[in-house]
């Protein structure tokens, strides 16, 4: 079976029209989350780090900028996997950008406008799977999705304002991935969002806030089951800097960063 794997598409079509002009025919596809284009929600986030950095008070968007932000993303979601899914079943997982259904009612909730569910909009695409936090087998291959969480290394790394809160989260998160780790047992393809920690997960992006800069934002969840051998592969996003290949052990992990591609075959 030949398998393509897929970096954060991020909703560029261009580059994953050449990306399949390029790649000979394949049975399945696999994506590491953020789908969608997301320039409008960073623009919003990393504004109010930097401001909260200098002691400033956040900027307020409006609701109809919240929205706009959000449909910019399941919009561009929709149609990078329409597009995946007239060429080979798709799996996929959910990064950072993707929000979930119990996300979305609060966000609805919170600026008083009706938004849409991407979960269910991906269920009904014929041929597309969402492997949040599942294994599955295809045709004898042995495929774990671990979707994006926050490690608590994160936290105490990057030190985030509301950070007591926050680190309080975060260990839940850890503790319940670890666990979905165990459960996966041994794969042959690990697909998460976040690389393992010091794994080709070095934040130099320019636009990044300054003081993440240089810090590592890998996982190190991700990173124990590596080094116990429990895949033969891992493909990861989200730090799309340090996109590229490292050997840990037996296990070859590659960050596929913005639509980088790696075929291989069972």
């Amino acid at each position: 079976m030949k398998v393509l794997a897929i970096g954060d598409p991020h909703g560029d079509l261009g580059k994953i029209r050449k990306v399949m002009k390029r790649v000979e025919k394949v049975d399945i596809l696999l994506l590491t989350g953020d789908l969608g284009k997301a320039d409008l929600m960073r623009k919003m986030a990393f504004t109010n780090i930097e401001r909260r950095k200098k002691g400033l008070e956040e900027k307020e968007f409006s609701s109809k900028e919240k929205k706009k932000a959000f449909m910019e993303a399941y919009d561009s979601s929709l149609a990078v996997v329409r597009f995946l899914s007239r060429v080979a079943p798709v799996y996929t997982i959910f990064g950072n950008v993707e929000s979930r259904n119990s996300e979305t009612r609060e966000m609805a909730k919170e600026i008083g406008l009706k938004l849409p569910f991407l979960t269910d909009a991906l269920n009904k695409i014929k041929g597309v799977r969402v492997i949040n936090n599942r294994a599955v087998k295809v045709k004898g291959v042995r495929i774990g999705g671990l979707d994006y969480f926050i490690d608590d290394v994160w936290v105490r790394t990057f030190k985030p304002d509301d950070y007591n809160d926050r680190l309080q989260s975060a260990r839940k998160q850890t503790v319940r991935a670890r666990k979905i780790l165990k459960k996966f047992g041994n794969v042959d393809i690990l697909i998460c969002h976040q690389p393992p920690y010091g794994v080709l997960d070095k934040v130099t992006f320019k636009q990044a806030p300054k003081h993440w800069r240089g810090k590592r934002a890998g996982s190190k969840v991700i990173l124990d089951f590596v080094r116990k051998g429990k895949a033969k592969y891992v493909f990861c996003g989200h730090i799309h800097e340090g996109e590229g290949k490292k050997k840990i052990g037996k296990t070859e992990v590659y960050n596929l960063g913005v639509v980088g591609h790696k075929v291989v075959e069972f």
